[in-house]
């Protein structure tokens, strides 16, 4: 009965073993009908579930869904008239059965037509793949019907005919309109969005092929894109979406912990680096004291899982249905040989098998990117969750914990660590996925090959370690490489901040072997990881080869019957190719695992600091009487244990007074402020502050951002406020000179102002926020004297415009006191007097002492020049430069005040009159304004010649060396293969086969010259790139150094260490790995396609067709991918400019309450960065899935050719052809990124290069005119009708300029800003060419001779004095020419010797970056001692004693007077008293020398030199 049963349900003879294949009409009526029913059953719970959850509003009903609606309904109603009609005729149960079955499903399918618009889905995957299946089963039996229907002799039922015709018809309908998308919902995002994102509205279809996103491809193919062509973030991507979730979660984790409170320390770091201002910084270092009992710690694993958990499951199951998949590809390349093999087999089963392989390998495709899609779309939210919730946390964090991570870690951490959550997101499934591969593919080849199979595992297992050790020792190469990098860049960034005292100094020379020697070191380096590479990559190409070689030996060896047939050997070599990938991915993966813990315990470290607490200052508005700001028995300390810093403070401050805070340097002036702000932890007492708070801090913030914006800083604008506003900060000059007025773009950390005009923007933006209360913190040290008068007058004093409002001023000036309301003196953090100017006076205590000290010091600046600059506190004073980029024009203003001038602290900026024509420029002009160059990205493909430069720097020979290499490797690994081939097909003879031993030997022998090959070519790639880099590199840093200064003023510094960081980078470590895989993959293709022409010659058909649309979609993506990668490269940055502003500004932000605004530019800024992200990681997809058809279909007809031809053909060359044929849609997804890999990074090399065509300034020394050695002997200076412009379309800076100074002569040249003092310097060192005359000295021309040769025989003491970060000895000598004696004697005479005598390391001190760990007047005395050490004949003085206190002052004339007795000496006077006993004094105005004379003489005459001399109070 049973057999009976199954023989009516399936007939193999009927089905299988026939030329026309079908199935029982029991197994159609029954299986096949119910297949698409159990389908749809059980996706409805978790598919109706999910649609509750997610809401996307509701679709109106459109004539689409009518119809489908329609369509549903009548298929029920066809199915249940099966059903009645079989009632009817009383027939067999199954007729019974099905028809109800079906009947209720096609219910379901209504209603789910029916739910899915109200719940505003547009394209439903569910309904598409199930009438998909429907179709299929309904397809066999319509196919089987059909056949029925023509075999005359059978009796056709005619009704079920009929209706199974109209059902067929409605299925094939319903999936046709299935995949039109609906119209939007209702009330969506979408619609009101100017550039929706069209994945939502897109098809299921559309969906899993990508293909909504061809039209972006097609406009990039078409012109690059910009940033305006990009599409909106869908709307579950954004910060707003994203960041808030997150936060959340981690608040709840993090507020369990808070029960256990966790005690944390901040020590102090030992070391006090005492600051040029005297001020103390110190470094704190968090200590987290564990309580005694098991602490709970917050785990951000779990906030992140919470967070994102839900959408990355999905992933899993792609993955899992995708390693499935993967073993079906060598399974049925088992069938297809065995077909081969079997004469007898009917020809539809080759052609079904070829079917599947080609429906399994599709089906793998569309999976596969639907699972990395999703890893990427979580990496990417998890970046933008990350950056927004350290964002947020940067806001509130306290300031010891800002101590413990610098700003450069918080980047890091916004950067770096974020990056390595996104790539983790990738690879993490690889930890269950890799051994179920490994457990799978060893199950199927151990019923392959039996227990040999062992002896290829155990060659793989041996490969693990000896991979793992190589990623260790690289990993610690990396570290050295790393370091040494870290080094260069540091001293490059020095060199280039430094670049003017090289040049003035002549010392490019030394410091170019510093930095090759560095270099040096990482060089070396390189080439042992270089090695290690070949290493690595010669185990990856032979591991393969090596397993297979010791399987197949085993099984052949062990047992003279083992027969290696085809089917054996390439079903298991694809088994092989399978396994290489998760045992190669799994070290990796482990080693990403191990970083991104890192990062997640660096992130939580973060996430927990201490937060400031909003409540420990009261702010209420204005309302009782009794004061401003009340302060009662209040103490403050930086951090909870600190010990306190402001100690029992009682102060009440009435509504609109102004109070003076005053006090010695370090006394907690600052910090007053600050505790009122709330920035400082409360010990006890009782805070309020009424009102809202404006702030200007001692060290004015600046954003970038144009002038405007600045001041109103988020405010309504309000044009008359404005206009007062910027008139009483004495702004207006300033603006009139700014190329763009207040529109002008200020650059980072305001670059393009002075200090003074930095101070008075800050000043601005308080001033123009309207508020109640004002602290400022001596917003006028940076000011000159007579503009400080005027804010005071105009802003801040009883007058200003601030008259009504409470004002809170730390001063030093000591001539406002008077007019204050009340004068807080502070000493040691506690308020040792208080009260109004007169009765602190008749008190005679602290502040009696203050007002002595300052006035003294007040007395001797009034003295020295009216127009000094008033640096109190050791601020130096920046005033007056701007640099202009107009179109083509660098023209540098000064700013020049009304009566007096003020003088500019910054010379290599030269300067130039602004006339005023210049100041009415044209709008057009004014608004295309831009600071500086920016750095430009390339559009368009990259020029061979790139390569061919590159291919030069490698060296040709060692280029076509690696080429032919690479060919032997390929050639033999082909060969290997189809000796393979030969030897499966070798005939049996009694149960074994011949010649085995040579088969073995020759397959052998043809493997290890595989390897020797790899071995060779990657070594010579890998030094060939060494060499490369070592000369690019070489002549970068050479033309760099040898340009001239206008191209350093032009270039911002972060481009130039950009390329020696990131582009040298890039040529070191990136470019040659992306040459090996590329080289590799490209001849793996054409391998592949040889042996698939080799066994089936009719594939040339097929094969170039093929390969022209595989290279037309890859320069479609290439020209999209490229242009999406620079606009998401030029996005990222203004994320981290942004981040680090608001870091250096955090205070004040927090004290206009303008925290929400910042985060929602922040967020902003991310957004717009993942707006040219997430299309790029969708293009990669859309091209995987594109190429992996293509190889595809090179499956399909490899599979197909050789079924066609299968009587000619032996089972070993099929199965060799379909086993690379199956290998071939990896090779080619590899070969396109490799190719667009390559082309990204050799822009490294053509931006490298673009600096070798810079212009150069004039040779350093030329043999023919050098002059003697002895040169100059006297020191006779002639200027000969000598002029001077910075550029060719400028006017003349200096004109007609006849001076003759004879040797040993001390002149002063003196002039009004802009009067062209530093341009004459400049021209006698040549940073600037003669534009007319000549310089004669001694009666040599000095254009004639090499730069090196002129600047080594003058000796400059440069305005800003700079040290280089290294020994003091390097500082003073870097050519090692002198003697340590001479070097103490030049100390001495510098008045240094004590000093470093004092230091533990005397002469080797080493000296930080820019000389940070000296003093100013300490800075300025070792350039004086560097003067005094190359003891030339000419010296010069560039302004410098702008920055050194007076006695400093008095010290270096007075040595100069005695120790350049006998040379001649030209001093730029800054101070005109330092100049009264002089032989000469040049007297400049505008370009020209006006009084030339003694000074005595030039008084007499009472010219310009006579009124200078007024207005110091000299006369």
């Amino acid at each position: 009965m049973l057999s009976h049963a199954i023989h009516s349900y399936c007939d193999w003879n009927l089905t299988w073993h026939t030329e026309n294949p079908d199935f029982t009409q029991c197994f159609q009526n029954t299986v096949l009908v119910w297949i698409p029913c159990i389908y749809l059953w059980a996706c409805f719970p978790v598919y109706f579930l999910y649609l509750r959850c997610h809401d996307r509003g509701y679709i109106q009903m459109s004539n689409l869904n009518k119809a489908k609606t329609a369509l549903g309904l009548i298929l029920w109603i066809v199915c249940w008239a099966d059903l009645f009609y079989s009632f009817w005729e009383r027939s067999q149960n199954f007729f019974l059965i099905s028809p109800t079955v079906l009947g209720i499903t096609m219910l379901l399918a209504t209603f789910l037509i029916q739910y899915e618009r109200m719940k505003g889905v547009q394209s439903s995957g569910v309904m598409t793949i199930f009438w998909l299946i429907s179709l299929l089963c309904a397809t066999v039996i319509f196919r089987s019907k059909i056949i029925l229907a023509l075999n005359m002799g059978a009796e056709v039922d005619a009704f079920r005919y009929v209706t199974f015709c109209t059902y067929f018809i409605l299925l094939l309908v319903q999936l046709i309109l299935c995949c039109f998308p609906e119209q939007p919902p209702l009330f969506s995002e979408t619609v009101n969005d100017p550039k929706p994102c069209p994945e939502f509205s897109a098809s299921f279809l559309s969906r899993i092929t990508f293909w909504w996103i061809t039209g972006l491809m097609i406009q990039g193919y078409r012109r690059p894109l910009e940033a305006k062509d990009l599409w909106s973030l869908n709307k579950e991507d954004t910060s707003e979406e994203i960041v808030p979730g997150l936060a959340r979660n981690w608040a709840k984790e993090w507020a369990k912990t808070k029960r256990q409170p966790l005690s944390m320390l901040y020590s102090s770091k030992k070391q006090q680096k005492s600051d040029s201002n005297g001020d103390v910084t110190e470094e704190a270092e968090a200590l987290i004291i564990k309580p005694s009992q098991k602490n709970y710690e917050a785990s951000l694993f779990k906030v992140l899982y919470k967070t994102f958990g839900p959408y990355f499951l999905m992933s899993f199951l792609f993955k899992a249905a995708h390693d499935l998949l993967m073993f079906t590809g060598p399974e049925i390349l088992k069938l297809l040989i065995n077909f081969v093999n079997d004469k007898h087999a009917p020809n539809w089963q080759g052609y079904f098998y070829t079917g599947l392989l080609f429906v399994c390998a599709c089906l793998q495709t569309l999976i596969l990117h639907q699972y990395f899609h999703i890893c990427f779309v979580t990496g990417m939210r998890l970046k933008t969750a990350i950056v927004g919730v350290i964002y947020r946390k940067a806001l509130v964090i306290t300031n010891s914990a800002r101590k413990t991570s610098t700003v450069g870690e918080i980047v890091n951490l916004m950067s770096v660590d974020a990056q390595r959550f996104m790539d983790l997101a990738t690879y993490i499934n690889m930890i269950w996925s890799a051994p179920l591969q490994v457990i799978l593919a060893l199950y199927l080849l151990w019923r392959n090959l039996g227990p040999s199979v062992l002896a290829g595992v155990a060659v793989m297992i041996l490969l693990v370690p000896i991979n793992a050790v190589m990623a260790m020792k690289t990993k610690t190469y990396q570290k050295a490489q790393m370091k040494s990098k870290d080094n260069r860049i540091k001293l490059m960034n020095e060199i280039l901040n430094g670049i003017k005292v090289l040049k003035l100094y002549a010392w490019e020379l030394a410091f170019r072997e510093k930095v090759l020697e560095i270099r040096q070191k990482e060089l070396k380096v390189l080439k042992k990881s270089a090695y290690l590479a070949a290493m690595a990559t010669f185990t990856w190409v032979c591991a393969p080869f090596l397993v297979a070689l010791s399987t197949f030996a085993v099984y052949v060896k062990i047992d003279k019957n083992n027969v290696l047939d085809a089917q054996k050997a390439f079903v298991s070599l694809a088994l092989f190719n399978i396994l290489r990938f998760p045992l190669n991915m799994l070290p990796m993966v482990i080693s990403s695992i191990v970083e991104a813990s890192v990062s997640l315990k660096r992130l939580r470290v973060f996430l927990s600091h201490e937060e400031l607490d909003p409540d420990s200052i009261i702010r209420r508005p204005t309302a009782d009487a009794e004061g401003s700001i009340i302060v009662k028995n209040a103490t403050f300390s930086w951090s909870r244990n600190d010990p306190p810093s402001l100690k029992s403070i009682n102060f009440t401050v009435p509504e609109g007074s102004l109070i003076a805070v005053v006090g010695q340097v370090g006394c907690g002036k600052s910090s007053l402020l600050s505790a009122l702000l709330g920035e400082m932890d409360k010990k006890e007492g009782h805070v309020v502050v009424k009102g809202s708070v404006a702030y200007v801090p001692q060290q004015a913030w600046v954003q970038n951002a144009t002038l405007k914006e600045n001041i109103i800083f988020g405010r309504e604008m309000n044009e008359s406020r404005y206009k007062r506003v910027i008139e009483a900060c004495a702004l207006l000059p300033d603006i009139e000179i700014l190329p763009t007025g207040d529109r002008t773009e200020i650059g980072e950390k305001g670059v393009n102002l002075s200090g003074g005009q930095k101070q008075r923007v800050s000043l601005a933006r308080a001033v123009y926020c309207n508020a109640d209360v004002y602290l400022f913190d001596d917003p006028l040290s940076a000011v000159d004297a007579h503009v400080g008068k005027h804010i005071f007058e105009k802003v801040i004093g009883p007058k200003g415009i601030l008259k009504n409002k409470t004002r809170v001023l730390v001063t030093h000036a000591v001539n406002y006191l008077p007019q204050m309301d009340t004068i807080l003196v502070m000493s040691d953090g506690e308020i040792s007097e208080m009260g109004s100017y007169q009765e602190l006076l008749k008190q005679d205590g602290a502040f009696a002492e203050f007002l002595r000290t300052y006035a003294n010091a007040e007395q001797s600046m009034e003295n020295s020049d009216a127009n000094s600059p008033s640096g109190k506190e050791g601020k130096p004073v920046e005033n007056g430069v701007i640099v202009n980029e107009a179109p083509g024009k660098l023209i540098i203003f000064n700013r020049q005040l009304s009566n007096s001038s003020t003088y500019s602290r910054e010379t290599g900026k030269s300067q130039h009159q602004s006339s005023t024509a210049e100041l009415q420029k044209p709008l057009a002009e004014k608004n295309s304004w831009k600071l500086t160059e920016a750095d430009t990205a390339k559009t368009g493909r990259v020029k061979a010649t790139v390569y061919w430069d590159y291919m030069k720097a490698i060296g040709l020979f060692i280029s076509f060396l690696s080429i032919f290499l690479f060919m032997c490797n390929h050639v033999a690994s082909l060969a290997s293969n189809y000796w393979l081939s030969l030897w499966t097909d070798d005939p049996v003879i009694n149960g074994t086969q011949q010649y085995t031993n040579v088969r073995l030997g020759v397959y052998g022998a043809l493997g290890i010259s595989q390897g020797i090959a790899v071995f060779g070519y990657s070594m010579v790639v890998s030094i060939g790139g060494i060499f490369a880099s070592r000369h690019l590199h070489l002549n970068l840093l050479h033309n760099v150094l040898r340009s001239p200064m206008s191209f350093f003023e032009r270039t911002p510094s972060g481009n130039l260490v950009n390329r020696f960081s990131k582009e040298i980078d890039t040529i070191d470590s990136t470019i040659p790995p992306i040459i090996k895989m590329f080289m590799g993959s490209t001849f793996n293709v054409i391998g592949a396609c040889i042996i698939i022409l080799l066994a089936t010659p009719i594939a040339a058909v097929i094969i170039p067709p093929l390969g022209l649309v595989y290279l037309f979609v890859q320069r479609f993506y290439v020209a999209t991918s490229r242009q999406l990668k620079r606009l998401e490269s030029v996005s990222r940055s203004p994320v981290y400019s942004h981040f680090n502003e608001t870091l250096l500004g955090v205070s004040v932000i927090r004290a206009f309450e303008e925290q929400k605004r910042f985060i929602k530019q922040n967020d902003m800024k991310v957004d717009e960065n993942q707006k040219a992200y997430y299309p790029s990681i969708v293009a990669n997809r859309w091209l995987a899935v594109r190429l992996e058809y293509v190889g595809n279909c090179i499956v399909l007809f490899a599979a197909l050719f050789a079924v066609i031809a299968r009587n000619k053909l032996s089972p070993g060359l099929v199965g060799l052809s379909v086993s690379y044929s199956l290998q071939i849609t990896a090779y080619l997804n590899w070969l396109v990124r490799m190719s667009s890999e390559l082309e990204t990074n050799i822009v490294a090399v053509e931006r490298v290069k673009e600096y070798a065509e810079m212009e150069k300034e004039a040779e350093w020394s030329i043999e023919q005119t050098a002059p003697a050695s002895t040169w100059p002997e006297e020191g006779k200076v002639e200027f000969r009708g000598y002029g001077l412009r910075y550029r060719e379309d400028l006017d003349l800076v200096l004109k007609n300029i006849n001076v003759t100074i004879n040797g040993g002569e001390k002149i002063g040249i003196v002039g009004r800003t802009g009067a062209g003092k530093s341009s004459l310097t400049l021209g006698l060192f040549r940073i600037n060419e003669a534009a007319e005359g000549e310089i004669i000295i001694d009666g040599i021309n000095i254009a004639k001779i090499g730069l090196h040769d002129l600047r080594f025989k003058i000796t400059i003491i440069p305005q800003d004095p700079i040290l280089f970060s290294g020994s003091l000895r390097m500082n003073l000598d870097p050519f090692d020419q002198h003697s340590d004696e001479d070097i103490w004697r030049s100390l001495e005479l510098a008045h240094l010797k004590n000093f470093v005598s004092a230091l533990p390391d005397k002469l080797n001190h080493e000296c930080a970056e820019g000389g940070e760990n000296l003093s100013v007047g300490q800075r300025q005395l070792v350039c004086l001692a560097r003067a005094l050490l190359r003891k030339s004949k000419i010296l010069v003085l560039d302004e410098a004693t702008a920055a050194v206190d007076l006695e400093t002052d008095n010290l270096i004339q007075s040595t100069i007077k005695s120790q350049f007795e006998e040379c001649t000496v030209l001093t730029i006077a800054h101070r005109l008293n330092t100049i009264m006993d002089y032989t000469r004094v040049l007297v400049l105005d505008r370009g020209e020398v006006v009084e030339c004379g003694s000074p005595d003489s030039l008084l007499q005459e009472k010219g310009i030199f006579y009124s200078m001399a007024k207005d110091s109070g000299l006369v």
